[in-house]
């Protein structure tokens, strides 16, 4: 998809439309798949998103995309975590919400990242943002895996 092309969900871009782009370069390709969900329920996952997250998930594996997913407002899903941030991976209720979306997607538990969203917050705190970074340490890291795996392919 070239810089100038609209995203539209409901038409995935085929070969011959405005923006689409037949030669695309590694700096063009999408280097890491992250869904992000949240934990309170405020989003109903019907059987059709999932269906369609599991042949995005699909084709990503397919060309080698790793896949990651973050769960978010962990603290709105679990008293004890809105008490507590320390107790995001320690909740048997998020443990039990992270199970089921992975069963539902497929996609691995160390892949999966639990974090509290900072919504009323005017200063961070190391806290909230302790499990933010490590989601994006391990998206980063899945990303240069993926690259190191591209140019080691092309050699």
């Amino acid at each position: 998809m070239e810089g100038n092309a609209s995203f539209n969900p409901s038409s995935p871009l085929k070969e011959g439309d405005e923006g689409y782009n037949p030669s695309p370069t590694l700096q063009d390709r999408v280097h890491v798949l992250v869904s992000v969900i949240p934990a309170d329920g405020a989003v109903i996952i019907t059987d059709e998103m999932v269906k369609k997250m599991r042949k995005i998930r699909k084709a990503a594996s397919d060309m080698g995309i790793p896949q990651l997913a973050i769960i978010t407002k962990g603290d709105k899903a679990c008293p004890a975590v809105k008490d507590n941030v320390g107790n995001l991976y320690k909740s048997k209720y998020l443990k039990q919400k992270a199970e089921e979306f992975c069963s539902k997607l497929g996609i691995p538990m160390n892949c999966v990242f639990l974090v509290k969203n900072y919504e009323k917050e005017t200063s961070p705190k190391d806290d909230v943002d302790a499990p933010i970074l490590c989601a994006l340490t391990q998206i980063i890291s899945f990303g240069d895996d993926f690259l190191n795996d591209v140019k080691r392919r092309k050699k």
